[in-house]
């Protein structure tokens, strides 16, 4: 069943190579491949790289995160709905994100920011609602030295990070939709990294305590 996930989830990183391929004489020399904060292509590649480079590219990392999943020798511990996620989190981005690329290379008018951000929104949105489901493991979740040690630091840290990041990603997907400031996305993204690290250690100075 895993490696017949890996098969599909890969395939499916690659399907955009076949419009790839339809469109390759209509694409300009220089494909846009990523934007600034007001949608406008701050960095470009050779249209032979963005058209075919990026599916390859995606297929890779797809591959390797499923190797770390499947190879995690607590692999049962991490929450189902998290793993799904993390095996198709890439094809989606890709069967997404590269026709898109694709699409405003040749003129196409397409939201780019819209959909980058209330994308991004949305997977911190439902990794929050399942983080407080995973177990202790290796690959998935906040890896921390005292929260691999600890199965109670882990629980509550992961438990105090659900909700941050429940909170993190309806704001994202706010400020999609509101555009009211590109600081607000870059304060969520610190914060859902930073509050429950601060939290972790925090609770584990306390339960050093205790055991003293």
């Amino acid at each position: 069943m895993k490696n017949k996930s890996t098969i599909i989830s890969t395939v499916v990183c690659l399907l955009p190579l076949v419009l790839s391929v339809v469109l390759f004489k209509s694409l300009p020399e220089q494909i846009a491949v990523h934007f600034n904060n007001d949608g406008q292509a701050d960095n470009y590649l050779p249209k032979a790289v963005a058209a075919f480079g990026l599916p390859v590219l995606l297929a890779a990392i797809n591959l390797y995160s499923h190797f770390r999943v499947n190879k995690d020798p607590k692999n049962e511990n991490a929450a189902d709905s998290l793993k799904v996620c993390s095996r198709w989190l890439v094809p989606l981005l890709s069967v997404i994100l590269v026709p898109v690329t694709l699409f405003i290379a040749m003129g196409v008018s397409i939201p780019i920011v819209l959909i980058a951000e209330s994308l991004a929104g949305f997977v911190v949105l439902v990794c929050g609602n399942y983080l407080p489901k995973c177990k202790r493991n290796y690959t998935i979740g906040i890896k921390l030295p005292w929260t691999l040690d600890n199965e109670d630091n882990w629980n509550k840290t992961h438990r105090f990070a659900g909700f941050v990041w429940v909170i993190g990603g309806i704001v994202i997907t706010l400020d999609a939709f509101l555009s009211i400031s590109w600081f607000i996305i870059l304060a969520v993204i610190v914060l859902i990294i930073i509050l429950p690290v601060v939290y972790s250690y925090i609770l584990y100075q306390k339960q050093m305590k205790d055991i003293k």
